[in-house]
């Protein structure tokens, strides 16, 4: 079920209307089927997929718990964890290296014939992977107790506001808010619709009339001017951002008025001036994950500078793997890890005007985006390589790319510039309540005017 479709504030407010109406238990109970059926939309057979890892992580999680025993500690912690990178590299995984490995005999001379699943991709199927294995993880560490509640560990792995495009929750921040008595004030009530009305916002408003932007350029990757090129990846960008941190936003306000509060996933990404910055405000549960699961016990930066270097690229690398079974997220991956070890290895002392920091590093950036947006890596290389051809006038087409661009772009940046200028989450901020309603309808006006409501997938539904 999409947000952004006519079904959902349907369901939401059947939701709420029942959640309101019953005790704490209750609440749990009617969420957890809530969140089975959102997830069922799609497809009632991943419900299947969803169930497995719920079952695995709950029952291995207590076995770690309940033995001293090392070997007996390391043996359920590789179930849980193989398991759930089983289901995940055989629904997502499987045909990407079956293809790539007959591509790699085929250039060797060999002949190698291998079958194609063709399987269709789990929504959501990365996120609560990473979600439920992480706890699995912690409870090893001895950071986190076994939940012994089935009902609240099955709500934390499905809870359906941010079950299929994150935010990644851990156990340690969500699962208490299972157990407690939730209310909703009127700060929560108004929160949580500025949350969702800027969700939406940035979906129908930013992310996807830029599209419009984006798709005839990448989609066709023949030969196209070099203006049109800096333009669609420039929107790119914000379509990306506008898109997940729209996703994020609406995710947020619906839980909080559920009575929980959910991590903030996005700050100013493309206000920043260096790798590690923006990696502090870019999907910043996953930039999390990857530190705490894979950077820090690979190493992190404890073993000298080449150690480093390592340990970035390999989790750089394996980051844009977890976005999707293509070479092109793969280079994706590379491209943020040289970023990040040439960041390291520059001296600090070089200061630029934070404007020119902010302009530089936002172009280096969209050279990911470039490869990450590509459909292939001959694609992207096509679409670079007009870049270097002979520049003229933009021409019409790309004078109109500009002015889409500008104007849904543009408000987004104003209100990144804002928020990164105060320190404060706008839709936490009350203020005097006339503003809140002057911008409010400013929003809708122009959702209504200029937005696209063609109903269309949120891009990380298929990550």
């Amino acid at each position: 079920m999409l947000f952004n479709s006519l079904a959902f504030p349907v369901f939401f407010a059947a939701v709420l209307a029942l959640v309101y109406a019953r005790p704490r238990r209750s609440q749990n109970l009617v969420l957890l089927l809530a969140s089975w059926a959102f997830y069922g939309f799609w497809d009632w057979r991943f419900l299947s997929l969803l169930w497995l890892s719920t079952a695995v992580d709950f029952v291995a999680a207590q076995r770690i718990e309940a033995t001293e025993d090392p070997e007996q500690r390391r043996r359920w912690l590789c179930v849980s964890v193989g398991v759930n990178l089983g289901v995940l590299g055989l629904f997502k995984y499987a045909d990407f290296f079956i293809s790539s490995a007959v591509q790699l005999a085929d250039q060797l001379g060999a002949s190698l014939v291998a079958p194609s699943l063709h399987w269709v991709l789990p929504v959501g199927i990365s996120f609560y992977t990473f979600q439920t294995m992480s706890y699995t993880i912690d409870v090893y560490r001895r950071q986190q107790a076994a939940e012994r509640d089935p009902l609240s560990f099955a709500l934390f792995v499905a809870f359906f506001p941010q079950l299929v495009a994150g935010p990644i929750e851990r156990a340690g921040h969500l699962l208490p808010q299972l157990h407690r008595p939730r209310s909703v004030g009127s700060h929560d009530l108004w929160a949580g619709l500025r949350w969702m009305w800027l969700g939406f916002w940035l979906k129908i408003f930013v992310a996807d009339p830029l599209a419009l932007v984006v798709d005839p350029v990448y989609n066709n990757p023949g030969a196209p001017e070099p203006w049109a090129v800096v333009l669609a990846t420039w929107a790119f960008a914000w379509q990306l951002f506008g898109d997940f941190a729209g996703y994020s936003a609406i995710a947020i306000g619906a839980a909080r008025l559920l009575g929980f509060r959910l991590r903030r996933n996005f700050l100013q990404p493309y206000l920043t001036t260096g790798a590690r910055d923006f990696w502090r405000e870019w999907h910043i549960s996953l930039s999390i994950w990857l530190r705490d699961y894979l950077y820090v016990p690979l190493g992190g930066n404890r073993f000298g500078a080449r150690a480093t270097a390592r340990n970035l690229w390999l989790t750089m690398l394996l980051g844009g793997l977890w976005h999707g079974a293509a070479w092109t997220y793969v280079a994706w991956g590379a491209w943020h890890g040289l970023l990040l070890t040439a960041q390291r290895a520059l001296p600090s002392r070089v200061r630029l005007p934070r404007f020119v920091g902010v302009f530089l590093w936002f172009q280096l950036v969209c050279v990911g985006w470039l490869l990450f947006r590509a459909p292939s890596i001959a694609d992207a290389g096509r679409i670079g390589a007009s870049l270097l051809g002979p520049w003229s006038a933009p021409s019409v087409e790309a004078r109109h790319m500009a002015a889409k661009l500008v104007l849904h772009a543009g408000p987004a940046l104003l209100w990144q510039s804002y928020e990164r200028r105060t320190g404060e989450a706008t839709p936490e901020v009350a203020g005097r309540w006339w503003v809140g309603a002057v911008v409010a309808v400013a929003m809708g006006y122009s959702m209504l005017w200029f937005g696209e409501f063609g109903g269309r997938e949120f891009v990380y539904f298929a990550f």
